[in-house]
Parts: structure tokens; C-alpha cells; sequence
């Protein structure tokens, strides 16, 4: 289906004709031609290049509703269905009434302060029959033209295997066929099994044999095989540690003598544990098992202490590929009502104002291990007990959990060095054209003024060659001579063609003299000039200025 608003829409047959997704006969799909989602709205069927109209193929409906209703709100109906008028609703029970409203159960009005409800017909034909009146009609409607469907089904398994090899998802989905419909389908199927249609290396599912969509897919095991991610390996928990880690070893060291809480989250040099004296055995052989494997595979363990704030933290971490990932181990608990001790009731008595702690937190005996609270992984790899299972099985999750976050964290690495690298790249492609704008600005310059020169020159020279020639019929006097001997000199030391041509040296290649032409931080990277001007970038990859 092709430009549908997904699962707000409900579409049931309506005349006797079958729609599944892939595989129609002549390749036919069914496509909405009018944007507005409304009932009744004319679908269009394309066969092959052709398109036809089809309105009475299926039918649109604005949203999908369920019908089914929970205990609390089937109570509500069968109260307002046993008054005699309307019954008011109250404020917490609002939610409930408009989920029956939108059924079309009970008809909602404002009387007086508040919201009254009456049922409807359809909420007395559910409360008989417990189906809803449209849930009738959409099934005779489904089955109306069950007969006329069946035809559309494929004639045998030779058929449906050709249906699905010619979709391209190889997957064929028949929306909720009738029991004729869904009979021919599941012959076929079984006819594809049983007289060798299905190709070798495929294997041919099938779901709802009995309700719901029929969906047909015909998969390639050793591609799905392939594809399947190898499975995680278990860690093994030793009942008795002969050998503890020497983490371990460190950790046992410094339990202390508590005999209800063991911490050891602020002790250097030790595991960060958190948990009930009878939990403290079990979370270090827990420990000794993760941490032996992780260094079988190459991985560093290691403590750690970070100043923050002033104040020392301690870390155990597991590097895995320069990447630090630090571990905790936690017992978690449960709430439960706190019972007042005899001095905080005296105290309580004297001081009316002082608040008793309603509740408090107790072990429960189930373990987490993971990233420990506030840190920059937290939540990101954690395992802990469960009813389904217990933390030692989750040991291999865990360290594959791991692997995956310091891959996860090299790549963003990476992908960060190369944004880095980029943005230095651009940089000094933009230093370089701003080298050759202010050379080519510096040497333009030079050329306009040693034109402007040439020119003036040799109106000079006509000037003097004018000032010779009024001077022939007459004798010219010294001062005048002199003159103009002087202005053919200087004539001469302007002219830059009297000299031979060089071009101008180099303007100064520093960051003030580049400031008006180089947008932007000058200051981001190395400067990539020396004091002579020369192109002499930091880093080699970049590309040497001609």
C-alpha cells in the first residue's frame, strides 16, 4: 500500500476482491488517489501501466479502533446501562468515559458542574452480544465476497512459490482472509511443501493459519544464517575462588568489618562495591570471573583515581581499545514502610516539627553490575538480576556490551578526527587563497602605479621635446636648459622601462596583513607562513602552497 498514514488507517475488504501487498495477479497494486483519508474515498487499482478507478475495492476508515475494553471500563458501562437516567461521571473517572465515548458506547453531556453519560444502542447491543455492532458488520462484510476472493488464491504450491520469487521482498501478505480464502492459501502452502516447489536452499513460513493476515515469506537460510550475529559466549562463576584476581584479592582486603554493608566505592585500589554483607562472596566471584576474561582477551584492567571538584574519585576500568570503561557493582534495593525507632519518637514528641521517614531502602540479594552512577556511561551497560535470569548469565552480554561501546567510541573518535581534520584542511585552503588574492592585489598595484609611471614619463619627455622646439628660432636662456635637462632625468629614473623588469617583492605574509582577506578566527590552527613569507604548514597532508 502506497501512500497510506500508516496505523491510524483500517482498511476491510468490501467487495469481492483480494488485496495483499506483493504478488496480485499482473502485478496489481492498490494505490489511494485522493489525499484525503476519508470513508469512501475512491482507491485506484494499476495493472500493469494502466490505472482504474476502483471505489467499491476497499474501504478507509480516519482511525483504527479497538473494541476490546478492560475490566474497569466494562464496569463503568454496565452502570450506566443498569440507571434509569443519566448517571454523572466524575472527575478521576473522565478517561475512562471518553475511551466508551469514542467506542460510540455511551453519549457524554455537560449538565450542571460536570460531565452525565447515557448508553447508546451500540453500548446495549455490546453489553448483549459483547461484540460491537461494527465488528459485526466488518466481519459480514469481510466474508461477503469470500467466495469471490478464494479465486484470487494461488491454484497450487507451484503458484505461490512463483508469486513470491516475483515479489521483491519475497513476502506476500493477505489481509485477514475468510475461511474459503484462507483454505485455498493454505493448501497451496502445504502443496509447496509436500511436492518439492520450495528451492533448496529456501524455506517457505507461514503465519496466521488461523486469524489475522496471512503472510507468506519464502527465506534464504544460509543468507539468514549468515546475516545472525555469532552468539555470545558464557562466562563461568567459580562456586570457590582458589586464585582471585588480585583486584579481587585488593577488594577482599578492604570489605572491613560491617557486618550488614560493604562499600568500597572510595577506597583506592579496589573494586567499587556496594552491597549487603551476604552478597559481598557472590559479587567477587562475580568480579573474578568478568575480569580474568576480560584480560584473556586482551583487555587492561586496571584502577584509577580523578580529581574532581577537589575530591578523589576511584575507578576500576576495563580498557578495550584506549577506551576506559569503568565498572560497578551494586546491590539493589527495595522500599519498604520504616518503622520508627523508640528515639525518634521521643525526639519527635519534643520537637513536633521533626519528620520521620516514611520509608526505607533494603537490599533484596539481586546484583547489578555495569557503569556506575554519574559518570559519563552510566545506564549505558548494565546487567542485574532478574526473575528470567541471574547476573552470572549476563556476564558474556556484558563484556560484549563493552566491546561494542569502545567500537562505538573509536568510531565517534574517529568520525571526529576526520571532521577535525577537514575543518584544518579548509582552513588553510583558506589561508592559501588569501596568500593569492593579497599577492595578486600586491602585484596589480605595482603594475597600475608602473604603467602610471610610464605615462607620466613620457609626457614628460613631450613636454620637453614642445619647450626644445619653441626654443629653436630664439637663443634659450641657461636656467630654462638647465631645466629641462633635469625633467629628461627625472623622465628617465621614473620610467620603469628604462631598467630592465622585475617583479615586486612579496608583501609580508603575516596574520595582520591577511586579517582583511582571511574571514573567520585566524588563530584556529598553526600559522602556516614563516617570517620570510614561506608556505610552511604543520602538517604534512596538506596541500603545499605553489
Amino acid at each position: 500500500m502506497e501512500n497510506t498514514p500508516g496505523l491510524a488507517m483500517q482498511i476491510t475488504a468490501a467487495a469481492p476482491a483480494i488485496a495483499y501487498t506483493s504478488g496480485w495477479p499482473h502485478r496489481a497494486q492498490v494505490r489511494l488517489g485522493e489525499p484525503e483519508w476519508a470513508r469512501g474515498s475512491a482507491p485506484t487499482l494499476l495493472i500493469g501501466s494502466t490505472l482504474v478507478v476502483c471505489p467499491q475495492l476497499v474501504e478507509v476508515e480516519p482511525k483504527l479502533v479497538k473494541y476490546t475494553l478492560t475490566e474497569q471500563q466494562a464496569d463503568m458501562l454496565r452502570q450506566i446501562a443498569a440507571a434509569s437516567g443519566a448517571v454523572p461521571i466524575a472527575p478521576k473517572s473522565s478517561s475512562t468515559a471518553w475511551a466508551l465515548e469514542q467506542r460510540g458506547l455511551i453519549k457524554r453531556s455537560w449538565r450542571g458542574s460536570g460531565h452525565v453519560a447515557v448508553v447508546t444502542s451500540d453500548g446495549r447491543y455490546f453489553l448483549k452480544h459483547g461484540k460491537h455492532p461494527k465488528e459485526v458488520q466488518a466481519e459480514k462484510e469481510r466474508l461477503a465476497g469470500d467466495a469471490e476472493q478464494a479465486e484470487h488464491a494461488p491454484a497450487d504450491g507451484s503458484e505461490l512459490i512463483a508469486r513470491l520469487q516475483s515479489a521483491t521482498t519475497g513476502k506476500l501478505t493477505v489481509p485477514d482472509p475468510g475461511p474459503r480464502t484462507r483454505g485455498r492459501w493454505r493448501a497451496a502452502y502445504y502443496d509447496a511443501l509436500h511436492h518439492g516447489h520450495v528451492p533448496g536452499e529456501h524455506k517457505l513460513r507461514w503465519t496466521g493459519r488461523q486469524r489475522g493476515d496471512c503472510v507468506f515469506t519464502l527465506v534464504d537460510e544460509e543468507a539468514e544464517k549468515a546475516a545472525q550475529p555469532p552468539p555470545v559466549p558464557t562466562i563461568d562463576v567459580p562456586d570457590v575462588l582458589h586464585r582471585p584476581h588480585q583486584l579481587v584479592r585488593a577488594t577482599r582486603k578492604a570489605l572491613g568489618r560491617s557486618k550488614t554493608v560493604v562499600d568500597t566505592r572510595g577506597t583506592p585500589e579496589a573494586i567499587p562495591l556496594h552491597v549487603s554483607r551476604e552478597q559481598a562472596d557472590r559479587a567477587l566471584r562475580i568480579m573474578h570471573a568478568l575480569l580474568t576474561e576480560a584480560e584473556s582477551c586482551g583487555y587492561q584492567v586496571e584502577t584509577r583515581t580523578e580529581h574532581h571538584r577537589g575530591q578523589a574519585e576511584h575507578q576500576m576500568v576495563i580498557v578495550i581499545r584506549r577506551h576506559a570503561l569503568p565498572l560497578a557493582i551494586t546491590e539493589q534495593t527495595t522500599k519498604v514502610p520504616h518503622e520508627p525507632t523508640a528515639q525518634q519518637i521521643r525526639q519527635q514528641q519534643r520537637n513536633p516539627w521533626t519528620r520521620i521517614p516514611k520509608f526505607d531502602h533494603k537490599f533484596n540479594g539481586r546484583l547489578e553490575l555495569g557503569a556506575p552512577a554519574k559518570s559519563w556511561y552510566q545506564h549505558s551497560y548494565t546487567h542485574r538480576d532478574s526473575a528470567r535470569w541471574t547476573l552470572e548469565s549476563r556476564l558474556g552480554h556484558l563484556l560484549h556490551d563493552l566491546e561494542q561501546r569502545a567500537a562505538a567510541a573509536e568510531r565517534q573518535q574517529r568520525e571526529e578526527e576526520l571532521r577535525k581534520a577537514e575543518q584544518r584542511r579548509r582552513w588553510y585552503a583558506a589561508v592559501a587563497h588569501a596568500r593569492e588574492r593579497q599577492l595578486e592585489r600586491h602585484r596589480a598595484g605595482v603594475l597600475v602605479e608602473q604603467v602610471r609611471a610610464r605615462l607620466r614619463a613620457d609626457e614628460i619627455r613631450a613636454f620637453c621635446r614642445a619647450a626644445r622646439t619653441r626654443a629653436d628660432g630664439a637663443s634659450a636662456a641657461a636656467e630654462e636648459l638647465e631645466w629641462l635637462q633635469w625633467a629628461e632625468a627625472y623622465a628617465d629614473r621614473i620610467d620603469p622601462l628604462c631598467a630592465p623588469l622585475v617583479a615586486p617583492p612579496d608583501p609580508p605574509a603575516s596574520r595582520e596583513a591577511l586579517r582583511e582577506l582571511l574571514q573567520g578566527d585566524l588563530y584556529t590552527h598553526p600559522w602556516p607562513f614563516d617570517g620570510k613569507g614561506r608556505w610552511m604548514p604543520p602538517e604534512e597532508e596538506v596541500t603545499q602552497y605553489p
